[in-house]
């Protein structure tokens, strides 16, 4: 299921990057630069978990320090397995477990308003609701017909993951507006 935020903020859009179109994919790069020198957490609190699942379209209020502690290890859990599975590897039982129990924990809703597909969650347990459908949104690419097609991004320091949609399979960069124009660039002024 494609989930459309509802309202991505300019706030969520500067601190954030939210390009990726695999949800749990783009849940993972709240961390940037992660093979790099530089890696930079963007999850620094509760209050920005809270901006990213808005932007996300999952829209959550008085995220807890312990929701918060579960979001980052279920996110790690995620990069993790996505690492594996693009090497071609199973991932890790650990964190299949993670993610099976937290796509157990909650009752998110699928919906569909204005023709566009909308997570409906509970008003006990919205953050529980949150990071199931993320974690469900993982077991199912990690897991389906299109794992194959997993990648880590090739650019400097990156390491980010998507989905490689091109018809070859060959697409190196989790985005050409960013990683793979820093490449070309770099390329450029070494010639």
């Amino acid at each position: 299921m494609v989930v459309r935020a509802k309202g991505m903020t300019l706030e969520a859009r500067r601190l954030f990057r939210l390009d990726n179109e695999v949800l749990a994919f783009r849940f993972t790069a709240t961390v940037s630069d992660r093979a790099g020198a530089a890696s930079q957490e963007r999850l620094t609190d509760c209050g920005r978990l809270e901006i990213w699942l808005h932007a996300a379209g999952l829209d959550v209020r008085d995220v807890s320090p312990t929701e918060f502690l579960d979001a980052l290890t279920l996110r790690e859990a995620i990069y993790r397995a996505g690492l594996a599975v693009a090497a071609t590897q199973r991932p890790d039982p650990g964190d299949a477990a993670i993610l099976n129990r937290t796509a157990a924990a909650g009752q998110p809703r699928p919906g569909l308003e204005n023709g566009l597909a909308v997570w409906h969650l509970g008003k006990h347990a919205p953050v529980a609701d949150a990071l199931a459908v993320l974690a469900t949104d993982a077991i199912q690419i990690l897991g389906g017909p299109d794992r194959s097609r997993i990648k880590a991004c090739e650019g400097p320091g990156c390491a980010g993951l998507f989905l490689d949609t091109s018809r070859g399979t060959n697409r190196r960069w989790c985005s050409m507006n960013t990683c793979g124009n820093k490449v070309k660039k770099a390329r450029l002024a070494d010639k």
